[in-house]
């Protein structure tokens, strides 16, 4: 039973501890899950929960539901953090959750962070979820099937949760500041915007608007007993947005995908964006700088050469001067490659050509082209017959350099736009001039030329 002191009174506690919704009517967002006749509302509702994991960014409401559960639950209900709890704590609740099943009763366990268990921690409640002694809920920002386990993960439901919209977040900050529990208690009045500002602010992490509106009244301007709050007051206490970004979590991903689909799909500004978000929240420049100079080949290929070389110089000086001066050639190479002509051959070829390379594994070199550094290779025939072309006029030869259950195979097929245009040409004209030459060597190998005996 939790035990009350001086020091732990709701008036000393944060705004948004104070404000936690106690009901699902307190409740704000979630409409997907929470709204009259949803799934999650109705189990909650006919305390009819099972194992679920609760996935969502941070303060939109995971650990609130799971204590409005608490309050609704005949099960006995234990508080666990991941934060602060290990195996030996694990097993303890374990069993006091065997003993409660063989007295009939259930036990429901919340693990808050529970991404931040490793994979022994997260075994060790299996077995227990399995046989019923207990119901788990989770809580994590990071996506379940990257961070829970698969076996423990098939035994839940995961319920996502969404940042809560502007709308509901002005209103949660409209109540704050009538309700008693809030600072209803003071006259405390705020200049027009204000709370809409916060709601914009607060990038849909209701923690984060309150605690925005508690320091913007602890900061207010305090005249004849009232308590006033203006955009200038709300400018200093938000000088600095705090971005989010996990650089190992799912968000990682997410961005850098939206970084190079936005170059892929022309769309400098994007891109430009993206490429912000990522470096403003603290991503390595080193990372973005590797990533774009894959998109370089994969996306622009000879369509623009050019894009390789400006992204292996952005690499560089992102690793000779780093951050923050660094943003502005990283900002460079990012517009540079949006906008170059697209062209994803290069990619298709090696996709192509690595098929056959695992399925065809043995496939041996042919003789001609074998590499002959002793004399027994030599009479082995490594080499013979290899044509050097630069010997010809044209600098081509009908040589066969593929093996012969890959003979006509074609890789490289180059498209029609920026300088590939010319590549295309090339490889035509090479193509032709080896069809050619070899189809006049074929026949005179089989004497039909009048000068194959020559």
């Amino acid at each position: 039973m939790e035990q009350h002191s001086f020091f732990n009174q709701e008036e000393t506690q944060p705004l948004a501890a104070r404000l936690r919704p106690r009901t699902l009517e307190e409740f704000f967002g979630q409409e997907h899950l929470l709204g009259k006749g949803k799934v999650l509302r109705r189990l909650i509702e006919s305390d009819q929960v099972s194992s679920m994991i609760f996935w969502g960014p941070p303060g939109v409401g995971k650990t609130t539901l799971a204590r409005i559960i608490a309050g609704r639950t005949k099960s006995t209900f234990i508080d666990f953090s991941a934060v602060t709890s290990g195996i030996k704590e694990i097993r303890v609740v374990m069993q006091q959750a065997e003993k409660n099943r063989e007295y009939g009763r259930r036990t429901m366990v919340f693990v808050d962070e529970i991404h931040r268990f490793n994979k022994a921690q997260q075994d060790a409640f299996l077995p227990f979820v399995e046989k019923g002694s207990i119901i788990l809920i989770g809580a994590t920002t990071e996506n379940p099937s990257f961070e829970v386990n698969g076996a423990l993960l098939s035994r839940c439901k995961v319920f996502v949760l969404h940042p809560l919209s502007p709308e509901n977040v002005t209103a949660l900050l409209s109540r704050a500041v009538n309700d008693p529990r809030g600072f209803g208690g003071q006259h405390v009045t705020l200049e027009e915007g204000v709370l809409e500002h916060i709601a914009v602010f607060s990038n849909g992490d209701a923690r984060s608007a309150l605690s925005t509106l508690e320091m913007a009244v602890l900061n207010g301007d305090e005249k004849d007993g009232a308590i006033h709050v203006s955009r200038e007051t709300l400018k200093q206490c938000t000088s600095r947005k705090s971005l989010l970004y996990d650089k190992k979590g799912e968000e990682h991903y997410n961005l850098i995908s939206a970084l190079h689909k936005s170059m892929r799909n022309s769309d400098a500004d994007a891109a430009v964006y993206w490429l912000a978000r990522m470096l403003e929240g603290g991503e390595d420049p080193l990372y973005i700088a590797r990533r774009i100079t894959r998109f370089a080949s994969e996306d622009i290929g000879l369509a623009d050469p050019n894009a390789l070389g400006v992204t292996i110089a952005a690499y560089q000086a992102c690793h000779f001067i780093g951050m923050p001066e660094c943003a502005v050639h990283l900002t460079q190479a990012v517009v540079y490659l949006s906008l170059a002509p697209k062209s994803n051959s290069i990619d298709r070829a090696y996709a192509k050509a690595r098929q056959d390379a695992l399925s065809m594994l043995d496939e041996p070199v042919p003789l001609v082209i074998r590499n002959a550094p002793t004399r027994l290779m030599k009479e082995l025939d490594y080499g013979k017959g290899y044509q050097y072309a630069h010997d010809t006029e044209e600098k081509l030869t009908t040589m066969q350099c593929l093996p012969d259950s890959l003979l006509g195979r074609t890789y490289y097929e180059p498209g029609d736009h920026g300088l590939e245009t010319k590549f295309k040409a090339r490889l035509e004209y090479i193509r032709e001039w080896k069809k050619a030459h070899e189809d006049r060597t074929s026949s005179e190998e089989d004497g039909s030329s009048p000068n194959a005996h020559e």
